[in-house]
């Protein structure tokens, strides 16, 4: 799609599918080196960072929804009016690839991470995995994705996303007997280091 970078594509054929959706304000140059060095560990994945569709309201980068004035009560419906756009980004990337849900990873960084969380909740799994970065549910989550595999990381010092919406969201997946884990970064704020990175390459590999 316009604006979205790929940041690797095999020379064969790709059989993985890698997908990336920054935070609000933000760009897909911004997750850009987390991808590259992802590729080191999944060369045969096509990996690309999408940028989100509507100019952000902070004056600079890209949102999916806005979060001015956003509330518990607010977030549901606003995450809910743009889910369209995030399924037919999925799906056009998925068919450019050749590639299907069983083969897609989306990984979503704070808002990125938001729209990827609630997108297990449609009726047509998106994706075999998703990996949540410091984000949330819109809504505690109502069904078990029966096909896809949840990976939650937070940083322990995050004052944005504080990290119990992760613990959470972890209980709740796991009272809906859904596949999830949690991973919790010591001193880690709103953002993505060396260790996160690890862990990501960790748990792509199961």
């Amino acid at each position: 799609m316009q604006e979205a970078l790929i940041l690797h594509r095999p020379a064969t054929a790709a059989t993985q599918l890698v997908l990336l959706f920054h935070g609000v304000g933000s760009s897909p140059e911004n997750l850009g080196p987390l991808g590259q060095a992802l590729a080191v560990h999944r060369p045969q994945a096509c990996i690309v960072s999408v940028r989100s569709p509507d100019a952000s309201d902070f004056g600079s980068g890209w949102q999916w929804f806005s979060v001015q004035g956003v509330t518990e009560a607010n977030r549901p419906d606003r995450v809910a009016a743009t889910m369209s756009r995030f399924v037919a980004t999925v799906q056009h990337w998925q068919q450019e690839t050749g590639l299907s849900a069983a083969a897609t990873t989306l990984l979503g960084f704070s808002q990125g991470a938001i729209m990827a969380l609630e997108s297990t909740q449609q009726p047509t799994p998106l994706a075999a995995r998703i990996v949540a970065i410091a984000g949330r549910y819109a809504q505690p989550p109502r069904v078990a994705p029966a096909s896809t595999q949840v990976h939650l990381m937070h940083g322990d010092a995050d004052p944005v996303m504080p990290v119990r919406l992760s613990v959470d969201a972890l209980a709740q997946l796991q009272g809906l007997g859904a596949q999830a884990t949690l991973d919790r970064f010591p001193g880690l704020g709103h953002g993505i280091d060396t260790r996160v990175l690890d862990k990501i390459v960790e748990r792509l590999r199961d």
